[in-house]
């Protein structure tokens, strides 16, 4: 049975290069016109994908979902990508990327105290990126990198820089390098929503959207063994080359006892699935899970 890992990613190196070329060169109108028959052609083709999409705005939206829905969900994810190409490569002149909730952020760096950030695959984390790029600390996103993703391959060639922030993982010193971040007064950034290597264990079922999903647990579980404290953070898109990026306190500090750990571990995903539930109802078009969310595990 496939997962999300392990589908092949639509589209080739050369294909996404020569999109990027032509993009970067002509320019965002060019590249956003090239996003009406990519959308279509996903839309026709992509027949789990639509179904999740479905399925997941059917439960924001509280009504049945027309196909037109459907498109505009996926090209608000293709409109997404064609924006990540800009803000990697620090062409961000003409986006406007606004802030809320500074302050959850800022009392933590001012204390000089590391931080750790839970996000999530609701809009775009680049926009978080372009962010940390004027933050008065390093940004240190974890993340899953797909071993000869020609996504992450270009990514890289984008910002180069990239590679040296980035912390994988699953790679053996990942740990080391997250606790050595935040022993600096630096900023580690997760995506929450999502278990990255689809570990059998790693995850609890909470409420999400009316009924019970699948989130991981490994963030929260790392956050109480660092005692590090801990903000949430959106990238959403707002409109063309707009973006808001959203933080919002968390917790000073993640604590499970060791007699009510479970039950702890449940509260604090709780916690996050709300969250998270309340922003995909601000932009339901927002959110990027393409698989079968709601069905036990993560695919």
């Amino acid at each position: 049975m496939n997962t999300w890992t392990t589908d092949r990613e639509r589209g080739s190196a050369l294909l996404l290069r020569g999109a990027c070329w032509l993009t970067l060169t002509f320019g965002w109108g060019l590249g956003r016109l090239m996003l009406y028959p990519g959308t279509l052609y996903y839309y026709a083709t992509a027949a789990q994908p639509r179904a999740a999409s479905r399925d997941y705005l059917r439960r924001v939206l509280g009504r049945p979902v027309r196909e037109a829905e459907i498109l505009r969900h996926f090209f608000n994810f293709a409109s997404i990508t064609l924006d990540r190409v800009f803000l990697l490569s620090g062409r961000t002149g003409r986006f406007t990327i606004t802030t809320e909730g500074l302050d959850a952020l800022t009392e933590v760096i001012d204390r000089g105290e590391g931080c750790i950030l839970l996000g999530s695959h609701l809009g775009s984390f680049e926009a978080l990126r372009a962010f940390g790029r004027t933050a008065p600390v390093r940004v240190s996103p974890v993340m899953y990198q797909r071993p000869g993703s020609p996504m992450t391959g270009l990514m890289q060639a984008l910002d180069p820089s990239l590679a040296e922030d980035v912390i994988t993982i699953g790679s053996p010193d990942a740990m080391l390098q997250v606790k050595a971040s935040l022993a600096r007064g630096e900023i580690v950034a997760f995506l929450a929503d999502r278990d990255p290597q689809n570990r059998s264990g790693r995850t609890v079922a909470v409420d999400f959207l009316g009924e019970p999903a699948d989130f991981p647990t490994g963030p929260f579980i790392l956050a109480a063994v660092l005692e590090a404290p801990v903000v949430l953070f959106y990238g959403l898109r707002l409109g063309p080359r707009r973006y808001s990026i959203r933080f919002e306190r968390f917790a000073e500090r993640v604590i499970l006892n060791r007699a009510t750990r479970q039950a702890d571990l449940v509260a604090q995903v709780s916690r996050y699935s709300a969250s998270l539930a309340a922003q995909c109802q601000v932009a339901p078009f927002n959110w990027f899970n393409f698989f079968p969310f709601w069905n036990g595990t993560h695919r």
